[in-house]
């Protein structure tokens, strides 16, 4: 019996329409970070894992695909390490490579690798698939493309209100309404001091990040797992349910934080960033959320998450700032902050929203209908010509019955369908009709070139 195909869960297979709508998105990424004055790179789709590990915490560690080693990948590994089924260690002897968690660290790794051919300040981005051994589940993907844009070699939160303003203009130009989150790391440092609990910040922001998903209950039953005690946990509470305005909630936690350097640094920080991009001018929804934790240990000042206020799913872009992500890599001390757009949650946000262009899924413009050999061949000249003018343009293959060949031309939404029988043959013209109103006009081939230039 033959095999039933598949795919492993958590990836999709895309068709024609559905690469149209992800160009869209990918194409009105792309063209708003042109605007802004990214650079395109690209890295590969796997790593040494001695550049991955250690980069995202416990939790991200676990999520990464690792590659064993070609050949005989047990050569080095005793029985009895076998028998200790001790899963990690096994592991870091059988793999050296894996698949790339995000774009931010192999970024990182670029950065230093290739440092003595880059200007600093270096604004690149970066768009390609990133993997995760996540549990698959609605907008959570084993496999997905990410968009980032990262500022390298900068301490100004003139970034960070740049980086909004980008947000801003990418969903404004996707049509997707959106709120946007704000926090700094250095506020939530400032909470465990004032906690009493600096030692936990890990273990304190890796739980505030899953708030929205498991609740404020769920969250303090896990922060007392961590340790923390009843008090801490009461205090941290008012902070989570916060209300009010931008305003409001930075002076409340100016109050809260006054005894905590690092934490007033966080607020003045924020208090910066959200003037700059109000002054600025937005269309979406700019929002401080003190409860934002972005569980990865990378996040050193300000912490970026957005939301899209119409569709019931998680976090559609997220970022922040990092500044000794390259210390890692042996160049301590350079600053950095970035962005990435999930590509295929803002995928499935717009397919529910149905917010694309009718004309995405116009990829040819023209379709020659098909009578015959003589007059094929004639239709082919006509098609290059177009296609030499930049028109996309096809000649149905085969001399099938009209009605055939133009239910293909209606299936895939071609606007325009050109027909040489025999008196076009006769006199060079092409009957051109459109398959919006039905209307018909004899042309000749510059006239058609003309209607579309």
């Amino acid at each position: 019996m033959a095999q039933k195909p598949s795919i492993p869960k958590g990836t999709r297979d895309f068709s024609p329409i559905e690469m149209a709508r992800r160009n869209y998105i990918f194409d009105t990424i792309k063209q708003a970070f042109k605007l802004f004055g990214y650079k395109q790179i690209e890295t590969p789709a796997m790593e040494n894992l001695s550049t991955l590990m250690g980069k995202y915490g416990e939790e991200g560690d676990k999520l990464l695909f690792k590659i064993l080693n070609s050949g005989d990948c047990l050569k080095s590994i005793s029985n009895e390490e076998i028998e200790e089924r001790n899963v990690p260690h096994l592991a870091s002897k059988m793999c050296e490579k894996g698949l790339r968690y995000d774009l931010t660290v192999p970024f990182a790794r670029f950065v230093v690798q290739h440092r003595n051919d880059l200007q600093m300040p270096f604004k690149r981005f970066q768009i390609q698939p990133v993997w995760r051994a996540d549990r698959p589940q609605k907008g959570r993907y084993r496999e997905f493309y990410q968009c980032d844009a990262d500022v390298v070699g900068s301490d100004s939160l003139n970034n960070e209100i740049e980086l909004l303003s980008l947000i801003d203009t990418v969903f404004a130009n996707l049509g997707i309404n959106i709120a946007i989150k704000v926090n700094n790391r250095k506020i939530l440092s400032g909470i465990a001091e004032t906690l009493g609990a600096s030692d936990k910040i890990v273990d304190i922001t890796v739980a505030i990040d899953k708030i929205d998903k498991i609740g404020i209950d769920n969250v303090n039953a896990e922060l007392r797992e961590k340790g923390l005690t009843e008090e801490a946990i009461e205090k941290l509470r008012p902070i989570l349910e916060m209300n009010g305005s931008n305003d409001d909630k930075l002076a409340v936690m100016a109050d809260i934080l006054k005894n905590s350097e690092e934490g007033i640094k966080g607020v003045d920080e924020m208090r910066q960033v959200l003037a700059g991009i109000e002054a600025l001018g937005h269309k979406c929804v700019v929002e401080a959320d003190l409860s934002l934790a972005r569980g990865l240990n990378y996040y050193t000042g300000t912490i970026i998450e957005v939301k899209a206020l119409d569709v019931a799913i998680g976090s559609i872009t997220g970022g922040g700032r990092y500044d000794n992500l390259t210390g890692v890599f042996g160049m301590p001390g350079l600053s950095g902050v970035g962005i990435s757009f999930g590509a295929d949650r803002i995928y499935d946000v717009m397919n529910q929203l149905d917010l694309y262009p009718d004309e995405i899924s116009e990829s040819v413009k023209v379709m020659f209908v098909n009578f015959g050999e003589a007059e094929a061949l004639q239709s082919m000249k006509y098609v290059k010509e177009l296609r030499d003018a930049g028109i996309a343009a096809q000649l149905y293959p085969d001399a099938a019955k009209l009605k055939k060949q133009m239910a293909l031309a209606d299936a895939e939404k071609i606007p325009f369908v050109a027909i040489v029988g025999e008196s076009e043959l006769e006199d060079g013209s092409i009957m051109l009709k459109n398959m919006v109103s039905g209307t018909q006009e004899k042309m000749t081939v510059s006239d058609v070139i003309s209607i579309f230039k």
